[in-house]
């Protein structure tokens, strides 16, 4: 038995026993705590200053408008610089943003444009910055531990989505929403100081690529020529539009429909993280069994969500939560490894940019629109509807990746008669 919770231990953690990566893995902690401490006072206050829905999808949607309209230049640019200096910049730029809005804030002067304009200037920011950020990954680990290297950065985001918010419930119910922002600011030296730390040396990264024409198109090229990664990207696009817009959905939950406070919103963003942790580290230690499995994830994951938009109180809801984060945890773990151990090393960025562009970026166009959803539809719907389009992607995640074994199949039974056929003519030779 010890010998077994030994190789399980191992097995969950193996990635953080690569120096650079745990530097990473402390820090990126410390500073994802803040960063989803900020996204609840953010949420809270622009829904306190407006009691709107679409306004509150707005405010979401600015921080990864960029992301959409401009992603494939951000993935260019993390192929061609080095990957942690440019997030040691775009960290730097992230926390003067924070201190920023946390002195707007308590000087009083916030006005709901001014929120707008701080988060357009975080989409801008997070244009380099999220494909750096999810390409860096690789670099930090050997080949065999990218899996679980990114299956455990995953399960570090949601366990700062349990102490980020439950910190920030506290924060505001006593101290005010300022804090939560200056706080914020405040952990991002933490992982420029981790980032500056990092043994440059130790890195498995390839030359920084040339600038040439036709780069950015290139990332495209290479997604379209694979199926297993068009498929991947479709899914994600679909659920990361719909699904994966609990700032906004959760948020409408706590405050229309449970008529609650923003604990009541920590609460719900506490149950996603923790779930998310404990699906995370079951899975981390875990090998991807065929690309069906992700579609399966999908369809799980969409049945969870229509779960919790059915749950008539707050503390059944918050219970729901720990599956529906388990569940996208699941879903998100398989779709990033599946790009990543997919795509050719020196085209990671610009992949890693598309990942970005369906999973971050679609919240441009789906966050105002699930916002309008539970305004005038109610919570639950804008709920409902997310769940229900995640299982419309795995069907078609799964009409995709037989489409695939399909094609495999045929061309291995061309290639056999081809060697069949040079077989029998040496023969006769």
């Amino acid at each position: 038995m010890k010998a077994k919770i030994k190789k399980f231990s191992q097995d969950t953690f193996s990635s953080l026993a690569t120096r650079n990566f745990r530097l990473y893995f402390i820090g990126q902690s410390i500073s994802m705590a803040g960063t989803f401490m900020q996204g609840i006072a953010l949420a809270w206050l622009v829904l306190k200053m407006t009691n709107s829905g679409t306004a509150l999808g707005v405010a979401v949607s600015l921080q990864y408008l960029p992301i959409l309209l401009l992603g494939p230049w951000g993935g260019m640019v993390a192929d061609r610089f080095s990957k942690r200096a440019l997030l040691i910049m775009t960290k730097s730029a992230f926390g003067i943003l924070a201190f920023s809005l946390g002195i707007l804030v308590l000087t009083g002067i916030i006005q709901v444009w001014m929120i707008f304009l701080l988060s357009l200037a975080t989409g801008i920011i997070s244009l380099i910055d999220s494909p750096a950020y999810y390409a860096f990954i690789p670099e930090m680990v050997e080949g065999h531990k990218i899996k679980n290297a990114i299956t455990l950065n995953a399960s570090m985001l949601n366990l700062s989505r349990v102490a980020g918010p439950a910190v920030a419930g506290i924060l505001i119910a006593t101290t005010g929403f300022a804090p939560c922002f200056i706080l914020n600011g405040a952990s991002y030296i933490v992982i420029i100081i981790a980032l500056s730390l990092i043994n440059k040396d130790e890195l498995h990264k390839g030359s920084p690529l040339p600038k040439s024409k036709g780069m950015i198109w290139e990332g495209f090229r290479h997604v379209l020529s694979k199926p297993i990664l068009a498929g991947t990207i479709v899914m994600i696009a679909i659920i990361g539009t719909l699904t994966y817009e609990f700032p906004v959905s959760l948020a409408l939950l706590a405050k229309t429909s449970f008529h609650g406070s923003p604990s009541s919103y920590a609460a719900l963003t506490g149950a996603l993280g923790l779930g998310s942790v404990l699906g995370g580290l079951f899975h981390a230690s875990r090998k991807i069994k065929g690309s069906d499995t992700l579609a399966i994830a999908a369809f799980v994951f969409g049945c969870s969500v229509i779960l919790i938009s059915l749950m008539p109180t707050l503390f059944l809801a918050v219970g729901v939560m720990v599956l529906v984060g388990a569940c996208s945890i699941w879903f998100a773990t398989l779709a990033n490894s599946t790009l990543q151990l997919n795509s050719d090393p020196q085209l990671r960025g610009r992949v890693m940019v598309l990942w970005s562009m369906s999973y971050l970026g679609s919240t441009a166009i789906g966050g105002p629109l699930i916002g309008w959803v539970g305004e005038h539809a109610g919570p639950r719907w804008s709920l409902g509807v997310g769940g229900l389009a995640a299982i419309v992607a795995a069907a078609l995640g799964i009409m995709v990746m037989r489409n695939q074994k399909r094609s495999l199949a045929a061309v291995e039974v061309v290639t056999l008669d081809a060697e069949i056929a040079l077989s029998e003519d040496k023969k006769m030779i």
